[in-house]
Protein backbone atom coordinates (compact mmCIF):
# COMPACT_ATOMS: atom_id res chain seq x y z
CA UNK A 1 0.00 0.00 0.00
CA UNK A 2 1.34 2.89 -0.74
CA UNK A 3 1.97 5.95 1.73
CA UNK A 4 0.01 8.66 0.05
CA UNK A 5 -2.36 11.22 1.81
CA UNK A 6 -6.03 10.72 0.56
CA UNK A 7 -7.20 14.09 -0.05
CA UNK A 8 -3.76 16.18 -1.83
CA UNK A 9 -2.07 13.03 -2.95
CA UNK A 10 0.90 14.04 -1.29
CA UNK A 11 3.64 10.44 -1.23
CA UNK A 12 6.99 9.81 -0.42
CA UNK A 13 10.09 12.02 -2.21
CA UNK A 14 13.17 10.64 -2.95
CA UNK A 15 16.91 12.06 -2.58
CA UNK A 16 20.39 11.06 -1.34
CA UNK A 17 21.95 10.77 1.95
CA UNK A 18 25.29 12.33 1.25
CA UNK A 19 28.14 11.64 3.69
CA UNK A 20 31.36 13.67 5.41
CA UNK A 21 33.19 12.39 1.92
CA UNK A 22 30.34 13.10 -0.20
CA UNK A 23 29.44 9.63 -0.76
CA UNK A 24 25.53 9.24 -1.81
CA UNK A 25 22.80 6.73 -1.50
CA UNK A 26 19.23 6.69 -1.81
CA UNK A 27 16.91 7.65 0.45
CA UNK A 28 13.47 8.36 1.25
CA UNK A 29 11.67 11.13 2.61
CA UNK A 30 7.86 9.72 3.47
CA UNK A 31 4.86 11.95 4.02
CA UNK A 32 3.50 12.27 7.69
CA UNK A 33 0.62 10.36 8.27
CA UNK A 34 -2.32 10.64 10.49
CA UNK A 35 -5.48 8.23 10.38
CA UNK A 36 -8.41 10.79 10.50
CA UNK A 37 -12.56 9.64 11.01
CA UNK A 38 -14.58 11.69 8.52
CA UNK A 39 -18.36 12.23 8.85
CA UNK A 40 -19.67 11.30 5.94
CA UNK A 41 -23.11 13.14 4.72
CA UNK A 42 -25.45 9.39 5.07
CA UNK A 43 -24.08 10.11 8.91
CA UNK A 44 -21.36 7.07 8.76
CA UNK A 45 -17.91 7.36 9.18
CA UNK A 46 -14.62 6.62 7.68
CA UNK A 47 -10.75 6.45 8.61
CA UNK A 48 -9.02 8.61 5.75
CA UNK A 49 -5.02 8.79 6.27
CA UNK A 50 -4.33 12.80 5.39
CA UNK A 51 -1.21 14.33 5.75
CA UNK A 52 -0.04 16.30 8.62
CA UNK A 53 0.15 19.52 7.09
CA UNK A 54 -2.74 18.86 4.95
CA UNK A 55 -5.21 18.68 8.43
CA UNK A 56 -3.21 21.44 9.88
CA UNK A 57 -4.45 23.61 7.26
CA UNK A 58 -8.08 22.51 7.06
CA UNK A 59 -8.03 23.13 11.09
CA UNK A 60 -6.60 26.74 10.06
CA UNK A 61 -9.71 27.36 7.80
CA UNK A 62 -12.22 26.38 10.62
Amino acid sequence: MARRCDITGKGSMFGNNVSHAKNKTRRRFNVNLRTVRVALEDGTTRKIKIAASTLRTMRKGS
